[in-house]
This record gives C-alpha cells, structure tokens and sequence, in this order.
C-alpha cells in the first residue's frame, strides 16, 4: 500500500469537509448578520449537528460547533406567528429540518420576533444565505480562472509519435511496417515551442496543424523555441487519410454522423495543455454557466434519478454528469488530490473549483420555493405581501401574518423526498461511484 497515496487522498476528503463546513458557516452568516441587523433575537448560531464540540455566548447569541459538519443553523425569535391570539411566540431556526428551539432566551422580546419584520426584511434574511453562497462561488472561480488560469491548447509540442498509425486503426502502439513519423526524423523534440511553420507565425496551435496538412510531402521550415534558442528544422509532412476539419479546426462529420475524412500532411506531434489566466470578466460568465447547468440539472431531477437507478441496479453506465453526493464529492477530491501526475497547482485549482460549484448548488437548491428551504420561507413572505396588497385595494382589515408552519404537511413530506433521495445516492456513490481517473 502507497501510504502517501492514501495520505493524499485523506487529505482530498479532509479540504473538501472543510470547504463544504465554511461554506454552510457563510451562508447561516448570512442569515445572522442581517437577522441581528433589523433587530431580530437570534439565541444560538451553530455550525453542524448532533452533540456540540465547543460553544462560547457573545451577549445574547451562543456561537458553537457541533460533531457533524454537514449542516447548520440559525435559531431565531418568533419564526412563526403565534398559532393564536395570545399564544406564545413559536420559535424556529434556518436548518433544512426546520428544527424548533425548545428553550427561549432570558431576553427574548416578542417585539423582536421575525415574523414581526417587514416582509422585504424578512427576504433580505432568509436569501441572506444564499447571497452568501453565491459570493463564495464567485470568489472560488476567480481564484481558479485569475489565480491558477485554465488550461489551454498551447504552441508547444507536448508529444511526438514514433510512427503514424493508419486512420482506421484503434491501436496506440507502432507496429512493423508503420512509416516512422516526420517529426522525429527533423528533430523536433517534446517541450519545442513553435515559432513558425513555412515563414508563417504560429499564434496557436491551429496555426501550424494547417499549413502542416496543406503540404503533404513537401520539405517545410520549422522554427522552434527550444530552452531560449531559435532552431530551424526541416520536416517533410506525410500524406495520410485525417478527419477533415473546419475553420475553427473542429472534426466535420458527413451525414450518417461519422467524421469525413482527407488526404492531409502529418507530422505526428500533439500539443501541450498550458494554463491560461483569464480576464476578471471571465469569471462572472463563468459562474452564470454553471448556474445554468444547475438548473438544468434540477429541471431533470426527475429523469436523472430514473438514470441513477438504471445505472446503479440496472447494470448501466453511470453519466459523470448526474447526481452525486457527499460521499461521491470525497472520493472524487480523494482522486485529484492524489493524482501525483496532475501539478500541486493543478490539484488545488481543481478542489477550489469544486467548492466553487458546490456553493453555486447550494445557493440554488436554496432557493427551490418549498419549506423548509429559504425559497419556501421567501415564497411565504411574498404571498403574505400579495395578501395584504389585496386587501388594502379592497379597504378591507389587515389580514396579519401567514402562518407557514400551516404547511406542515407539505414541509414533511418534501423533507422525506429529499432525505430519501441524498440516502439514494449516497448508496449509489458507495455501490457504483464516479470515477475521473
């Protein structure tokens, strides 16, 4: 067994825990920070569930860890309206099980309940969170789109093939009889960096691919950077059958979907992958691109999990784009993070960016308009708004606040769909779990 393997991989696991445990604390954040800010009495802010590892009370709030960092929550005054006139206030927190708060504050005010807030207060909070999670993902990907940069189709030679190897082959390996490719006969080596191709510069690596195609048995120049210094090679490109290509050099397929084909000169180099920093303006396109493959994924939850089960009981393949849980996110960052081939860089821009839209799934799942979700408590603020609209055009007594525990029923039930579902693909993530390598 390769312990530091297995190190690296622990430590996956641990980053992404840890990721994932900072990420809940700024989201319950956002509820504390604009809950306290209009007034509201918030006794306890917990990061996590089950028994509690450390807590210390700052004025009216305890601030504490518990054993199971999966979660969190805020606990507020007067979530829910009294049930009746002269009741008392029913308190609640901002955990997605809704969990009620058994004991009340010494100071707790029924002037400082939630529900008492104007309804545009009550949504700043209860988004709050979100807001929160949103930000941590924009922060994540500008790290990895500024910071590291993404990788990129370069100008320098990653790899040079011995032989050429007929179109209609699936092998990888030479055989007798293979004519021996052109580039290792003019010396060009892995690392060159090409500079020019025939008198052409080379600006990317399309760039040299064609003109490299359009002169099958004709002696060209090439010039490469190689360790600083400018050397000019001569290469013969062989004629061979390749996938003919577009402008943009993408492979054209002809009607029966199958790539055309075209006599086209070959010197049997590949390019390297560099990473590329991007433009601070790239990084809000970013997240909205992976916010729209969110939605789409929520959009199809349904058929998504009729896929899952195929996969996981039928014998199918599993879509490395579909549902993944807690248990597949660790083994996926177990994967990167040992992954010694991969750059020390490579592997925390990866896990970075896995925070990253992490955050981006969190804040949108969120926001999905049912209880116990902050959506469902935003969705109540707004019927509560719509309400007394009505009955103000219509001169009519203020109705009061919603009560939305009323919608207990709907709340217990969306509550076992999802517990069911994340139990769902837990057993599918440890049954027939998704794999990068």
């Amino acid at each position: 067994m390769n312990w530091e393997t297995v190190g690296l991989y622990a430590l996956g696991i641990v980053l992404v825990l840890i990721g994932l445990a900072v990420s809940i604390g700024l989201h319950e954040l956002g509820h504390l920070v604009p809950a306290k800010r209009f007034g509201v009495y918030v006794s306890k802010y917990m990061i996590g569930f089950g028994p509690t590892l450390w807590s210390r009370r700052r004025g009216e709030t305890e601030y504490g860890i518990k054993a199971i960092p999966l979660g969190g929550y805020v606990a507020m005054a007067g979530m829910y309206p009294p049930a009746e006139a002269g009741a008392p206030m029913r308190d609640s927190t901002t955990s997605f099980f809704d969990a009620a708060v058994q004991e009340a504050g010494p100071d707790e005010d029924p002037r400082r309940a939630f529900y008492r807030l104007a309804v545009w207060k009550r949504i700043v909070v209860m988004l709050g969170g979100p807001f929160m999670n949103l930000v941590i993902a924009v922060a994540c990907f500008a790290i990895v789109l500024c910071g590291f940069g993404i990788p990129q189709i370069s100008t320098t030679v990653g790899s040079v093939s011995t032989c050429i190897i007929p179109i209609d082959e699936t092998r990888t390996d030479c055989e007798p009889g293979d004519p021996a490719a052109p580039a290792v006969t003019a010396g060009i080596q892995p690392g060159d960096r090409l500079v020019s191709v025939d008198g052409q510069p080379i600006a990317d690596w399309n760039d040299s691919t064609a003109l490299i195609r359009d002169h099958p048995g004709e002696p060209i120049e090439i010039v490469v950077d190689r360790g600083g210094q400018q050397m000019t090679l001569t290469a013969t490109p062989l004629l061979s059958q390749r996938p003919a290509l577009d402008a943009d050099g993408n492979v054209v397929t002809g009607a029966d979907g199958q790539p055309e084909t075209v006599d086209a000169g070959v010197l049997g180099i590949t390019p390297a992958y560099e990473n590329v920093r991007q433009s601070p303006l790239a990084v809000l396109p970013a997240v909205g691109q992976n916010i729209a493959q969110v939605v789409g994924a929520i959009v199809t939850l349904p058929q998504r999990v009729v896929d899952l089960g195929t996969a996981v009981f039928g014998g199918g393949q599993r879509d490395p784009n579909g549902l993944v849980g807690v248990v597949g996110i660790g083994r996926l960052a177990g994967e990167i993070t040992s992954y010694q081939e991969a750059s020390i860089a490579d592997r925390a821009s990866s896990i970075i960016g896995m925070i990253g839209s992490l955050n981006v799934a969190l804040c949108l799942f969120n926001l999905i308009p049912l209880l116990p979700l902050d959506g469902g408590h935003v969705l109540g603020a707004l019927w509560e708004a719509i309400r007394r609209g009505i009955a103000r055009l219509r001169k009519r007594p203020d109705p009061g606040p919603i009560d939305i525990q009323r919608w207990a029923p709907l709340t217990m039930a969306v509550s076992v769909v999802l517990v069911g579902l994340g139990l769902f693909v837990i057993i599918a993530d440890i049954v027939k779990p998704i794999s990068i390598l």
